[in-house]
């Protein structure tokens, strides 16, 4: 009977093991009037970055170097997310306002 409770304990911990869904991050970069409020950060590989467009110009997201590339459309309000699967150095602009508006992202 102990063997019989050890073994159905174990297989319940291991399926409540895999229901678990893995935990992504967020990291949110805003974008103001002429510059990305964060000149570089680093987030861990499944990150997803969030662009938050806060002022009163319009501006966009564009990876002008890097292991993938991505862009926003051009706007003056909402937000552009992107999940980052591939490690390395992304550099980025808003084509509107460079090359005084850039960022980097590094992803580990």
């Amino acid at each position: 009977m102990k063997k019989s409770l050890a073994g159905i304990a174990t297989v319940a911990v291991a399926a409540g093991a895999l229901a678990v869904p893995a935990f992504a991050s967020t990291k949110t970069v805003q974008v103001k009037d002429n510059k990305f409020v964060a000149n570089h950060i680093t987030v861990s590989k499944g990150t997803t970055v969030k662009w938050i467009w806060r002022g009163k110009a319009p501006h966009n997201v564009k990876v002008t170097k890097g292991p993938a590339r991505f862009s926003s459309t051009t706007q003056m309000k909402g937000t552009f997310s992107k999940k980052l699967t591939k490690k390395g150095t992304y550099s980025i602009i808003c084509t509107i306002h460079a090359p005084n508006m850039k960022m980097t992202v590094t992803v580990k």
